[in-house]
This record gives structure tokens, C-alpha cells and sequence, in this order.
């Protein structure tokens, strides 16, 4: 019996959706992914150069095209390697079968006498003449996968496992024009979209001689509905009108959001879709009971890079740049948008400089398309400005996270109940949400129903609620809070980071509570042999010593995740000292995750995340005022280069046969470190996030 096809090749089973030989000496690798700045494209070479047994050289990488690659959804929740690569890796395994076969016919021998070297056969260690290009007019691709193949054995692999240079960075490092702000297209115009300031606002007047005399040069208006556009071939025109309409177009029916709800408890007076998983309560007679509170506000993901999409109409096709996630799902939301079929757009990614999460990538492309739209012909930009991206773009959603346990004599947890209050992490146009511009058009789409990630793709208020440790009960209860200030998405990690934070504070607070080291009190409760190995191994890279004394200003903290409990493990420990302000010293990380492709892009990532969680931690809140306050890097402070730690990453067990994703393994162990290290520094807990001066000093007081 044939072996199942990993999802996204029994999705897309035809082969040549995944790899074509174009011309001799060279290979055109197809995927779903697309890069964000993770590097990915360089580990699907990789695997490409393993399985083909070709030099990475030979090989192009083409990705996110709705016009040929496959449908892999979204780049997202670090499953890029863990299923697309596995994917890739076995359509490439059965291509390269079906070129030893037609090389045995064509040489009368058995394909067992035959080997490939960088694209050519070989026989019994002879080369035969023949190569991938010799043989590709009489393979047919054009054929389902069946699974039959075998895959390279670990011990076999030569590029797999071993640092390659990124692909992608030396374009971007020296300034060529790789990202989709730098595209011009002959003819382009360029257009700045005037923002409905929320779901049913309607526009009451439009100056529009205020506007063009600020603008300061020639401007055209489109109009659908309440779905302005400024048009112009001067950019700088263009953007002056943008920016001045603001104060010349009145709006009816305007809702914004107060100081008071900026805060995550305000959601516990929200109605809310209950979602229960697990078993009931135990009994909690004569046992011990536990309980703490954490909350996280609302996060921004602050790109570097305003969300720019382009989009022309011609001849009946319309066609899309953007750098958005998932072409196919933005492919599909702009055909109901626009009432078109699929198969008349086509959406090409082109890179910007990254988004872990939904940003505004996907509706800077719908305004764009849009308004090409209404201007056959005429290809389009449209690039959103800083302080649109910031107070338009979805945020990751403010969570509350209560933590009920009961313990036994030893102060272990028996009974553990992670209930937590969350607006949804799913408003990706395609899966549950609407494009921004869609709801400025007349009739616009209705409201989604209440949802979040399914557990079966990790989760999204959910994600990471429930202990990987051996406690004998557990369960989580969801509140899907439908009413929220602001709309909100996915942004890395979505609600692990919260959840681990809560759940390894609480074990921390449990081991104080045992008289235990909080090292030796996570190992007590855990048999998972892969999640000891990085709990010890980063003890020992930190040189972890039990009994250190709190409150002395100066402190150290660990915490422990395996992300979405079934990718890669990863154990943090934080050094930090609390005065004015915390500041970082040393980070030690220790990550598990798997088959590892390309070691320096998987501590790239996980550098990363610690980097960004450090900065969610310390420092990340969008405010509100009349609107969203936080809209330029001064009202959304992040973490300065200055700010950044000593950090150190050793990745274990990196040739186990399988991958495991790990660009967000990081967020929530780094998180709970942080909170834990100040606990410890100052004697005192604090549970919400962002751990700000004003709060430290609260904890202080209480104490």
C-alpha cells in the first residue's frame, strides 16, 4: 500500500505543479510559500537540491502565483517547512523516480544499477549520457502523485542540514528592486484610498477644491460608494491629497474607540461565544486550589514597510501584485468582492520587507484592485502611509487568561482550567474576515459569523492553552468575545504567546509555592523526553543555579513551550535587571525542531522571535483616544537595537526524520522568561502585559 500524501500534495497532486524542467541545465521548483523574510525559499532549494540530487545553482525557485504554483493557503502558523516542505520533498522523491525509470528503459538496465550527480545518470558509478533535460520530453508530469516513492534517508542528505546562504538577501542587501514598492509598470498611476472610518460610516461632504489645492498638483477622485480614491501620475501629489483629505471629506455614522476599552478587561462585559474542550472539573475536595489572572492588550504588527499593492484590468483579467500571505485565499475573496470568476484574476507575490501575521498587505491590494476596476487599462498602486497602516491594519486581538489548578500534598497540579477571553485571530479575508475595501462599496458583505483558527490547525485564542505537562486533568474554555473596538487578526504566534505566558508564569508561581527550583519542578511534571532535553540543555547553557534569592534588583527566569503542542520545543531562560526601566542581559535558548533544514535560518527565526516578543513584553500597546492613538513610532514605541540582549541558540536533535515549524516557537517561552525574570528580580508578580514603569511600580506597592 502506497503511503498518504502529506496534505498540500494531496491538495495539488499533479506534479508539475510542483517542479518543470524549462530548459537545459536548469530546474523550476513550484511552491505555495512565499517569502517574508524568514527565508524559506532558500530551505525549499535546499530540499529541492537533496531530493533532485542537483546543485542549488541549477535551481529557480518560483512562489506564490495563482497563474502556476500550487494552492498551499496561507504562509503562516510555521507550518511552511513542517507540511510544505514535506510536500515538496515527496513530489520531488516521485519525480525523481519516474526519471530513473524512463533512464532504465531507455538503457535496458534495472533502475538499481542507476544513480544521479547533479542532474545527470549514472551507472554503476559510469555516466550514461543521460541526464534530467535528455529524459523530460518523454516524462510526463502532468501525472498524480501516488505516494510511492521513498524519500531520501537522513544519513543520505548533503545540503539538507547544512547552513546555505539565503538566497533572497543579496538583492535586497545592495539595493536592487526586489520589493513591491520598487515595481513601476508603464503607464502606473498612483492612488491613496480615503478610509471609511469603520463598518457603516457614510460620507457626508468631499472638499474636493481643498483637496486638489493641497495636493498641489493634478489629482483625479474615484468613487464607488463610500469607497474614495485619489488618482495622479505625481506621487508626491498624490500622497498630499491623501494626507489633507483627511481634513476635508466629513463622515456620517462614525464609531471610535475609547481609552476604556483599550484595556483587556473590558472584555470580560463583551458577549462572548462560549467554546468548552476537555473534560469536566475533578472534584476539588480537600485539594489545594490555585488561581491567577493574566492579561495582554492589543498588539500592532508595526511593519517596517506600509502595505503597497498594484493591479491592472485588462482585456477582461485582472491581475494583482501584492505581498500578502496567501494568493489563492486573496485570489478567492476578490472574486466575490469584485463579482468575478477565479479564473479571471491572477495574483503574483512579489516581496516586501515581512509580516508575521495579517497586516495590510491584502487590502492595499483590494484597493488597488478596486479601483483598476473602474480604470480599464491603467495599472494602479496604491500605498497605504505610515499612520494609515498603524490605526487600519488588524490588530492581534487583547486577551484575558485565568488559570485554575488544583494540587496535590507535593504541590504539583492535578486539575488544570486555562479559561480565556479572546476576540477572534481569524479575519484573513477567506477565512472568516472581509477585505477593507469591500465594505466601503455599495452592498457591502455582511458580518462573518463568530469564529477562530479550528483546533485542528492549532488554534487561535486557543493555541498553546493547554500544559504539555502530565497533570491527570485538563481542559480549556474559550470565550469568543464577537464584539471588539478594533478589527483584529493573526499575528505571530496568535494566542500561544499569551496562553504560555500565563501557563509558565503560573508554573513558576507553583514551584515558589512547593519550596521548589523552578528547573526541577518543570521536570517533576513532564515524561516528554524531548521537552526534559531542552529544559536541561538550556539550564546548562545559562548555568542555571537553584536558590538564587529574589528581589535584588537583578534576575533570571525560564519558561518552556512546544508550539501549538505539536511542532518545535524550545526552553528560554532571561537574565535581566529591573531599575528605571528592565533592561535585558542574556538570553540562553534551547530548540528542538526536528530535521532541520538550514540551521542559520532556523536561529535566524528564532532569534527573531525572542527579539519581537521581548519587545511585545516591554513595551507593545495600541492605544486609544478618540480612534487608535498609536500611529508612528512614537505613540507605538518598540525595541531599539540598543535594547537587544546577548542571545544564545543551540538547536538539538537537528537530523530526526521529521521537520518540525518553528518560526514562532519562541514568542511565548521568551514572553513567560521576561515575566518570570522580573518576578524574580523584584519580588514581586506582575500579570499583564506590557510590563510598563507604571505597573512595576504597582506590583511594588502591593507588596
Amino acid at each position: 500500500m502506497n503511503a498518504p500524501l502529506p496534505g498540500p500534495l494531496n491538495d495539488n497532486p499533479v506534479l508539475d505543479r510542483w517542479v518543470t524542467f524549462p530548459s537545459a541545465g536548469k530546474v523550476t521548483v513550484l511552491t505555495g510559500r512565499v517569502e517574508l523574510g524568514q527565508g524559506v525559499l532558500t530551505a525549499m532549494a535546499q530540499i529541492s537540491a537533496d531530493e533532485l540530487d542537483v546543485a542549488m545553482s541549477r535551481i529557480t525557485i518560483r512562489s506564490g502565483d495563482t497563474k502556476k504554483a500550487p494552492n498551499e493557503g496561507y504562509t503562516a502558523g510555521s507550518q511552511s517547512i513542517q507540511f510544505g516542505g514535506v510536500a515538496l520533498g515527496q513530489a520531488l522523491a516521485e519525480v525523481r523516480a519516474l526519471f530513473l525509470d524512463q533512464a532504465g528503459k531507455v538503457l535496458a538496465c534495472k533502475v538499481s544499477e542507476l544513480s544521479i550527480r547533479d542532474g545527470s545518470i549514472y551507472r554503476n558509478g559510469k555516466s550514461t549520457g543521460q541526464d534530467y533535460w535528455t529524459l523530460a520530453g518523454a516524462v510526463d508530469l502532468a501525472i498524480k502523485a501516488t505516494g510511492s516513492a521513498a524519500r531520501k534517508s537522513v544519513s543520505d542528505l548533503k545540503t539538507i542540514g547544512a547552513n546555505s546562504a539565503r538566497l533572497d538577501l543579496p538583492a535586497k542587501v545592495f539595493g536592487d528592486s526586489v520589493f513591491i514598492h520598487d515595481m513601476r509598470i508603464n503607464g502606473m498611476v498612483h492612488a491613496r484610498v480615503v478610509r471609511q472610518p469603520n463598518r457603516d460610516a457614510t460620507i457626508g461632504s468631499v472638499d474636493e477644491s481643498a483637496i486638489r489645492h493641497a495636493a498641489k498638483g493634478p489629482v483625479e477622485f474615484v468613487r464607488n460608494g463610500n469607497f474614495l480614491a485619489i488618482l495622479g501620475g505625481n506621487e508626491s501629489a498624490v500622497e498630499a491629497a491623501g494626507a489633507a483629505a483627511a481634513n476635508h471629506v466629513t463622515w456620517e455614522n462614525v464609531e471610535v474607540p475609547t481609552p476604556l476599552q483599550q484595556e483587556a478587561n473590558w472584555l470580560l462585559q463583551r458577549p462572548a461565544v462560549d467554546r468548552p474542550f476537555g473534560a469536566e472539573p475533578a472534584d476539588p475536595k480537600g485539594r489545594e486550589r490555585f488561581e491567577r489572572t493574566y492579561t495582554r492588550a492589543y498588539l500592532a504588527h508595526a511593519s517596517i514597510s506600509p502595505s503597497c499593492g498594484l493591479a491592472l484590468y485588462k482585456d477582461g483579467q485582472l491581475t494583482v501584485w501584492t505581498h500578502c500571505q496567501g494568493v489563492y485565499p486573496l485570489r478567492a475573496s476578490l472574486a466575490k468582492t469584485l463579482k468575478l470568476e477565479p479564473s479571471s484574476i491572477v495574483v503574483h507575490h512579489v516581496q516586501s520587507s515581512g509580516c508575521y501575521g495579517h497586516n495590510g498587505a491584502d487590502d492595499a491590494a483590494a484597493d488597488a484592485a478596486i479601483i483598476a476596476m473602474q480604470k480599464p487599462g491603467q495599472p494602479i498602486r496604491v500605498r497605504w502611509r505610515r499612520e494609515e497602516e498603524f490605526i487600519y491594519e488588524p490588530k492581534a486581538p487583547a486577551m484575558i487568561v485565568k488559570v485554575r489548578a488544583l494540587l496535590d500534598e507535593a504541590g504539583r497540579p492535578t486539575d488544570w482550567t486555562q479559561e480565556i477571553w479572546s476576540p477572534t485571530h481569524n479575519q484573513r479575508p477567506g477565512a472568516g474576515g472581509n477585505l477593507l475595501g469591500a465594505l466601503a462599496l455599495p452592498d457591502p458583505p455582511p458580518e462573518p459569523p463568530p469564529n477562530d483558527v479550528p483546533e485542528a490547525n492549532g488554534g487561535g485564542a486557543t493555541r498553546n492553552g493547554e500544559p504539555l505537562y502530565n497533570i491527570p486533568a485538563k481542559r480549556m474554555l474559550h470565550h469568543l468575545v464577537t464584539e471588539a473596538p478594533v478589527r483584529t487578526s493573526a499575528l505571530r504566534g496568535l494566542g500561544a504567546t499569551s496562553n504560555v505566558f500565563a501557563l509558565e508564569c503560573c508554573i513558576d508561581e507553583l514551584a515558589e509555592r512547593a519550596g521548589q527550583d523552578p528547573v526541577q519542578y518543570r521536570l517533576s511534571i513532564t515524561t516528554d523526553a524531548r521537552a526534559r532535553a531542552v529544559i536541561e540543555k538550556v539550564a546548562v547553557m545559562a548555568k542555571w543555579k537553584a536558590g538564587a534569592a529574589a528581589g535584588s534588583g537583578r534576575g533570571r527566569g525560564i519558561a518552556f513551550a512546544r508550539y501549538k503542542n505539536r511542532a518545535a520545543y524550545s526552553a528560554v531562560v532571561v537574565e535581566l535587571s529591573v531599575d528605571e526601566a528592565i533592561t535585558l542581559h542574556n538570553v540562553w535558548c534551547a530548540t528542538d525542531a526536528g530535521l532541520v533544514i538550514n540551521p542559520d535560518g532556523v536561529i535566524n527565526q528564532l532569534e527573531g522571535g525572542i527579539i519581537q516578543a521581548a519587545s511585545w513584553v516591554l513595551k507593545e500597546q495600541v492605544r486609544f483616544d478618540n480612534g487608535i492613538a498609536s500611529f508612528d513610532w512614537e505613540t507605538y514605541p518598540v525595541l531599539k537595537f540598543s535594547e537587544v540582549p546577548e542571545i544564545d541558540i543551540e538547536l538539538i536533535n537537528t537530523k530526526d526524520k521529521v521537520p518540525l515549524g518553528a518560526g514562532e516557537v519562541t514568542g511565548g517561552p521568551t514572553a513567560a522568561a521576561i515575566g518570570n525574570a522580573v518576578s524574580h528580580a523584584l519580588g514581586a508578580r506582575i500579570r499583564d502585559l506590557p510590563l510598563t514603569r507604571e505597573r512595576i511600580m504597582a506590583a511594588l506597592l502591593r507588596e
